[in-house]
């Protein structure tokens, strides 16, 4: 089906999940650069929002809703309709879902999906070899990026053999995978400071460590919301006596709270889906109505460890 339908159109436009991490991003632009070096004739566009944070990666194609008419849509890195970025990706003619999250898919019946990728990166490289197609090293550049980063630098997988494997022909396709880490790893003083702020406000309860972080949070640190939302969730890893935390932030432009979940060892995907959210068993998330909701997830989290 992947290279059936990419053979079938002359114009296909690329979609992923909307404010956008690596992997979304990685996954995008890594495809878009696969199918231009190996089908000349074709347009390839990548569209969606964009943060500052990732604008080293690269750039969003702007294009007109005209160029839909005919087209292939591709979506990487989500499989559920309110989350993908640009709603136009409904236009097309047809679409195909390349996503790697414990999800059902709600967007179409053509879905490659494959939950044991701790990436879509991953999934789109295996794809791409699966079909001896030809990655560049600007591709790989794209796919090691999204690979490292949804990863957390190889600590995350169910199958920690393929990810390296897929890692190292990355490597071998020429990825600069210097260029990713210093702008990946290599962050400003005053972020150094944000993350201490944060390291001294979040609540342990049993162990479940959480986070609320209201509007007003905004006014003390000038940045993005991705920054304060997933950025900080991993400011509660790696402590011993904590299991399961989390990072509930308050989203003005939604009038919702974001959730960002995290575990070490238990399964949490199951509560996030209970509030309408998803993602992978150990890290995943869900849109709430406010920070009551919230605590009814801090208790699901303290029955799953036996603290309740």
């Amino acid at each position: 089906m992947f290279l059936d339908l990419i053979k079938k159109y002359d114009r296909i436009i690329i979609h992923r999940h909307n404010r956008p991490d690596m992997d979304a991003l990685g996954s995008q632009l890594g495809l878009k650069e696969i199918i231009k070096d190996n089908f000349n004739n074709k347009e390839v566009y990548a569209v969606g929002d964009m943060t500052n944070k990732y604008e080293f990666i690269g750039r969003m194609d702007l294009i007109d809703d005209k160029l839909y008419e005919n087209s292939l849509v591709i979506i990487t890195d989500v499989q559920v309709k309110n989350m993908v970025s640009d709603e136009r990706y409904k236009l097309a003619k047809e679409l195909l879902v390349i996503d790697h999250h414990n999800n059902d898919c709600d967007i179409t019946n053509n879905v490659i999906k494959d939950i044991t990728m701790v990436a879509a990166c991953e999934l789109i490289t295996k794809l791409a070899i699966d079909s001896n197609l030809k990655i560049s090293s600007k591709a790989a550049t794209y796919l090691y990026a999204g690979l490292i980063t949804d990863s957390g630098r190889f600590l995350y997988g169910s199958n920690m053999a393929h990810s390296l494997s897929i890692a190292s022909k990355l490597c071998s396709f020429g990825a600069d995978f210097k260029y990713i880490y210093d702008n990946l790893y290599v962050e400003p003083l005053e972020y150094r400071k944000m993350k201490a702020y944060f390291e001294n406000k979040f609540i342990v309860d049993g162990h479940v460590a959480y986070l609320f972080n209201d509007k007003d949070v905004f006014d003390k640190f000038n940045v993005e919301f991705m920054d304060i939302s997933r950025g900080m969730v991993q400011v509660m890893s790696g402590i011993k006596e904590i299991e399961i935390w989390a990072n509930f932030t308050y989203d003005v432009t939604k009038n919702k709270v974001i959730g960002e979940f995290r575990s070490r060892n238990k399964t949490i995907v199951d509560i996030a889906k209970k509030y309408g959210g998803g993602g992978h068993n150990l890290a995943c998330g869900a849109t709430l109505d406010d920070f009551n909701q919230a605590k009814e997830v801090i208790k699901d989290f303290k029955k799953l460890i036996g603290d309740e």
